[in-house]
């Protein structure tokens, strides 16, 4: 297997499946199309690095790939360009509720198959005073949306009720249902470790499973 991200979150969630995989970054163009709709582009993302990284390594290989990006009232928010910007996207967000989706593309034998997660994200009320000394950690430079939910210092989110995994960037019950559909089964399991990883009491795991979600 081989992980086509640089991101250390992506790393560490796909650790806990307890597959032996690698790890090899794909450089692609991530500029929206002019009025990309949010689903259609961060699945053109994610095939775009799984198949980038497919023609590098043997047909046998199986290529990982993903996109994380937020969408607030239909428009994606991509990474903040300075912390001005960080400071009117986190702004924006506050006390609100938007969504995040990630898509996965797992190239295996010549197929590319993928899968979408969207969850519902909704924020807290944080201060100004909040937002600045966020801010002034860096955090916010290198994620879309300018937050990272798991920040301990900062906790941007309050009252999640789906896949808090996708939010950090890779819904394993997803990729684990995608696997499944190529005979690919996870060496632990799944939804255990990544509760268990991430503190968080998931309560849609079994829909994502069974499909229903």
């Amino acid at each position: 297997m081989v992980l086509a991200s640089a991101s250390p979150r992506r790393r560490e969630l796909l650790a806990l499946a307890g597959w032996e995989y690698s790890i090899t970054p794909a450089a692609v163009d991530e500029s929206p199309y002019l009025d990309e709709d949010p689903q259609e582009y961060v699945l053109r993302i994610a095939s775009d690095k799984a198949l980038a990284i497919s023609a590098e390594v043997e047909e046998d290989v199986v290529v990982i790939a993903a996109d994380t990006t937020v969408v607030d009232a239909g428009e994606i928010l991509g990474k903040p360009a300075d912390a001005v910007e960080a400071q009117a996207v986190l702004t924006r967000l506050r006390g609100r509720m938007h969504q995040v989706y990630t898509a996965l593309a797992v190239k295996w034998r010549g197929e590319l198959h993928t899968e979408l997660a969207v969850t519902d994200v909704p924020m807290r009320e944080y201060s100004d005073t909040e937002i600045d000394a966020y801010i002034q950690t860096g955090d916010p430079f290198d994620k879309a949306g300018a937050y990272a939910i798991q920040h301990s210092g900062f906790h941007p989110v309050e009252n999640m009720q789906a896949c808090y995994a996708n939010v950090v960037g890779l819904p394993l019950c997803h990729l684990t249902r995608l696997f499944h559909k190529i005979g690919v089964q996870p060496a632990t399991d799944i939804p255990v470790a990544c509760q268990a990883h991430l503190a968080y009491d998931c309560p849609v795991h079994q829909k994502v499973l069974k499909g229903k979600l």
